[in-house]
């Protein structure tokens, strides 16, 4: 491990330098991969000196207490050593997970989509209730969000619906709830009080920019259309809705929410890059099948992940068998407690992957 982060400390410096060339920023996609790179690196050296100056500490302190004639200066010596050594495993602990090769993703923004599936209405209205859970969470987090496209269930939900994310490593929380998501409860159009059985999906992609995919406007094909749904005067009457396909790949992306015309271009724009880019990552993925069978987090997509019950109150992940006995709480966008679980799941894999190699 030493010799790990003696490696990085290099690399951190070595980058250090060449962040001050002035020439550096000829070459902003290589300037702002170094940047970051420095910025995750700086996290693990800061930790790095911290253990460096313990250890010296505590060396010192061992070799007055075997040298040391003097007895108070023997006590004082163990006296410190009992406060110092603990706070060695605190540190290695640390710096073993600061150590886990971390997800190139885990910074970006993220681009949401959920859709009803399996269950009809009812798949659509839960939709629209993982919709309102998202919502609520991302507000708690103070996190930022933006609605690019939608299309409303028949009774309500929405039989689809995407939304932009931005905020302080956004991804790396939300990338744990792709997956398809079911639930347990008796429908309002139920008469027998039976319960049903339905599910929506849902799809976390990190948000690419400009420096992550290129898109030729060649290979874009731009259709404008009315807008639906609320929106005032203009709606039905002004081609301010927009539909982009990426022509080499077939990726199809609307974005109907603002009024401009060019507003849903640019937002659509993003989804379409971000789509893009996933399908590239994906290929990466699918080419590590060691990583991919480690990973809690970007998995298959169909893949049922979590269960809501609602005669039971429970929410149940199945990733992980962990279990929330209180649904309301959870709904209302307290989903904390869960994704640090996954999160804590998914670390101790890379750890166990990590330590293995």
């Amino acid at each position: 491990m030493l010799d790990k982060l003696e490696f990085v400390k290099d690399r951190y410096l070595i980058i250090g330098e060449e962040l001050l060339n002035p020439l550096i920023f000829e070459d902003m996609k290589a300037y702002k991969n170094l940047n970051k790179e420095y910025k995750d690196l700086e996290k693990i050296v800061v930790v790095y000196d911290r253990y460096k100056l313990l250890m010296g500490n505590i060396n010192t302190n061992k070799n007055l207490v075997m040298t040391e004639t003097d007895p108070e200066f023997v006590a004082m010596a163990k006296a410190e050593l009992a406060e110092l050594e603990p706070q060695q495993e605190v540190l290695e602990q640390e710096l073993k997970l600061l150590l886990v090769p971390k997800d190139p993703e885990d910074a970006k923004n993220a681009v949401v989509e959920i859709r009803g599936g399996s269950g009809g209405d009812e798949a659509c209205l839960f939709a629209g209730d993982l919709y309102r859970m998202y919502m609520r969470h991302c507000e708690v987090r103070g996190w930022k969000t933006e609605l690019v496209d939608y299309s409303e269930g028949t009774a309500g939900g929405y039989k689809e619906i995407i939304f932009n994310v931005s905020g302080n490593d956004v991804y790396s929380f939300l990338k744990y709830e792709a997956g398809v998501h079911r639930v347990q409860r008796v429908p309002n159009t139920e008469t027998q009080g039976r319960v049903h059985t339905s599910a929506a999906s849902v799809v976390v992609m990190p948000e690419a920019d400009e420096f992550d995919v290129e898109i030729k406007d060649s290979d874009v094909r731009l259709d404008t259309f009315c807008s639906s749904g609320a929106g005032g005067q203009s709606v039905n009457t002004t081609y301010s809705a927009v539909r982009l396909t990426h022509i080499p790949t077939g990726v199809v992306v609307s974005c109907q929410d603002e009024r401009s015309q060019l507003k849903n271009k640019d937002r659509a724009m993003g989804v379409l890059r971000s789509r893009v880019y996933e399908l590239e990552l994906q290929k990466v993925l699918d080419a590590d099948a060691t990583k991919r069978k480690t990973m809690v987090a970007g998995g298959d997509r169909s893949a049922k992940i979590r269960t809501y019950n609602f005669p039971q109150s429970r929410v149940t992940d199945h990733r992980i068998n962990y279990t929330v006995y209180s649904l309301d709480n959870f709904m209302d966008g307290n989903l904390n407690d869960m994704i640090d679980s996954l999160q804590v799941a998914d670390n101790a894999e890379k750890l166990k992957e990590s330590m293995g190699a």
